[in-house]
């Protein structure tokens, strides 16, 4: 009760300043401040400051709010999980996915990139490893 008459106070207090303001001739501000000043008065008269006292007083809300902050924690952390789970999957197989062939196709769809081209030189196993490399620098004068 004591919410209401304070919200009632303070829109009467805004429109008064609005009357100021507009006996000023600064119709446009007036306006503007009738309007800021009339939001408490709805809200009072629409119940909505009684609702939100009563909320902020109840304990049952309270523990309404602490429950809906444990579900959206836990879904949260669902998806973080489902994420790490999928950037691993995805470094285990591999950047690049399968390649998939067309009923009719010659090749596969995710092969060569054009047909009659040269494959190019596949890295060389075990010791080699290093020969790539000077190769390279040598043609450079490195």
């Amino acid at each position: 009760m004591l919410a209401e008459t304070i919200f009632s106070a303070v829109s009467v207090a805004g429109l008064g300043i609005a009357a100021i303001t507009a006996y000023r001739k600064r119709f446009l501000a007036a306006a503007r401040i009738a309007a800021y000043s009339l939001v408490p008065l709805g809200l009072v008269m629409t119940g909505a400051v009684e609702w939100a006292f009563d909320t902020v007083f109840s304990p049952t809300a309270w523990a309404g709010f602490g429950v809906l902050g444990a579900a959206w924690l836990l879904f949260m952390s669902t998806r973080a999980i489902e994420r790490r789970k999928a950037g691993r999957k995805e470094a285990t197989e591999g950047a690049r996915p399968d390649a998939v062939a067309a009923p009719a196709a010659s090749a596969p769809a995710l092969g060569q990139g054009q047909r009659g081209a040269t494959p190019k030189p596949q890295a060389k196993q075990g010791g080699d490893d290093f020969s790539d490399i000077e190769a390279i620098l040598k043609k450079h004068g490195i």
